[in-house]
């Protein structure tokens, strides 16, 4: 299981960048728009140091990361839903990732072309949203008529209108339809629409390397506020210098870091983020052969995460010895786990945790 996650915004506002440093796919950059046309993929490690911990207490013959996906979409322009700039082609390419990662310039620099000859972050991702908007109003407004004819003599159908109606009402006022008001049963069955504006998103503000010390940009504020309102996150980072970062070793990127004041690279803020916007978690499974991470969804129980390893685990589960990370890291051994008594035993109804270290039994 991993995210799968799409790169999207205004053509020339550091996609591809941003993309490449994270990936080191090698995906085409140029100071033109559409320079980006089939979308290039990466897979990509999400970083988590609890792995390495384990490794120094288990010394496993292997450590494996869990890994997400990353797509790097075209830029939109506006039109693109009635077809401008390839539009269609590249909408289709956003309706079939889980996630949006939008990419909002945050920067001037008269070296780099700006599609609209200026740059402002609102009047950008209000392009970019209304675009999904008139492209989910569309797809919508397609699929309603057969379910009215169902809704006629069928409860199910009616119920599923009633949601329908009310996300269509939502996307005439111009907002994306992860804005409508529903219940938890209403949202499952929003999902089932394949809407754009229904996919969670992750703001991603693109700066100059000289606003990283600095702490300053004009833009910022009105990203932050912009997300703030969509109850959506903002990751801030410079694609420039995440590139250059990208193709250092792990010390020289530590010492790197270090002079720009930072801790963590920017890529690894974004792809954390991107990770939970599904609502993943991980578990993690540790032994001499190897210490792994493992994604599932946040409530799995026990049974579900097991499936993850294995889909014959679920039904062949049994139980669970489950110790957190924080207490194998605090005491360095499982021996000294289980002789605290944190060494816990949980069956069916168990409720994974993220950071969870599971030995799961199962009938052979």
């Amino acid at each position: 299981m991993s995210l799968n996650c799409g790169i999207v915004g205004l053509p020339n506002v550091g996609k591809s960048t941003i993309f490449n440093a994270l990936t080191k796919a090698g995906a085409q950059i140029a100071n033109y728009p559409f320079c980006t046309i089939e979308p290039n993929k990466g897979i990509v490690e999400v970083p988590d140091p609890r792995l390495y911990r384990l490794a120094e207490i288990y010394k496993p013959k292997k450590i494996i990361p869990t890994f997400t996906e990353f797509v790097d979409i075209a830029g939109l322009v506006k039109g693109a839903s009635s077809g401008e700039g390839l539009g269609n082609k590249f909408l289709s390419h956003i309706r079939e990732v889980q996630a949006i990662c939008h990419v909002v310039r945050a920067f001037d620099d008269s070296n780099i072309t700006h599609v609209h000859g200026k740059v402002d972050p609102i009047d950008d991702v209000s392009v970019v949203n209304l675009e999904l908007i008139f492209s989910d109003l569309e797809s919508l407004e397609k699929q309603i008529p057969r379910v009215q004819k169902l809704a006629k003599n069928n409860k199910e159908a009616a119920i599923e209108l009633e949601v329908m109606e009310k996300v269509l009402e939502t996307l005439k006022s111009g907002k994306s339809a992860r804005a409508t008001e529903l219940n938890p049963e209403q949202i499952k069955l929003a999902e089932k629409l394949h809407l754009i504006t229904f996919k969670p998103v992750l703001y991603c503000a693109n700066i100059l390397e000289s606003d990283i010390k600095s702490k300053s940009n004009p833009y910022l504020d009105k990203i932050y506020k912009l997300a703030k309102d969509e109850n959506s996150e903002v990751v801030v980072l410079c694609g420039k210098v995440e590139e250059e970062i990208s193709g250092l070793d792990k010390e020289e990127q530590i010492e790197f870091l270090k002079d720009l004041g930072e801790t963590e690279s920017g890529l690894n803020r974004m792809i954390k983020s991107s990770y939970k916007l599904l609502d993943l978690i991980t578990f993690l499974t540790a032994g001499e052969e190897e210490v792994r991470a493992w994604t599932t969804f946040a409530g799995s129980t026990g049974p579900k995460a097991a499936a993850v390893i294995h889909s014959d685990f679920e039904k062949a589960y049994i139980r669970a010895e489950v110790m957190t990370f924080d207490d194998i890291d605090r005491l360095g051994s499982q021996n000294k786990v289980k002789e605290e008594g944190k060494l816990r035993i949980e069956g069916k109804d168990y409720i994974v945790k993220d950071g969870d270290v599971v030995y799961f039994r199962v009938n052979a």
